[in-house]
């Protein structure tokens, strides 16, 4: 199964989207957008973006886990990942959003 973007608001009425695997695990999600159109635009942008290498920030939190964030051309993150355990972890992360990114589907919920 092919990965998909799922298109949803949330409870403070902003447009948001989530990227899953083709194993229904969430890979990446998104910031909040007032309005429906910058909520595709976003997903255009993380499809465009998503197989460049040096669009993904690696990070560690605070807490020492590992996480990472798809930046645009401009800087700006269109996506951040969950919390991995392990910096591997992290990377099998990346390598799945370059992966399913750019052929997802898109569907409302």
């Amino acid at each position: 199964m092919a990965g998909k973007f799922e298109i949803y608001k949330d409870k403070a009425g902003e447009y948001r989207f989530r990227l899953k695997a083709g194993n229904g695990q969430n890979i990446l999600a998104s910031e909040g957008y007032a309005a429906k159109t910058g909520c595709t635009n976003g997903i255009d942008s993380v499809k465009t973006n998503a197989p460049i290498d040096a669009r993904y920030e690696r990070k560690q939190t605070t807490a020492g886990k590992f996480m990472f964030n798809l930046k645009a051309t401009n800087g700006q993150v269109i996506g951040t990942s969950e919390s991995y355990e392990t910096a591997a972890a992290r990377d099998n992360g990346i390598e799945s959003v370059k992966t399913n990114a750019p052929t997802a589907t898109v569907v409302e919920i």
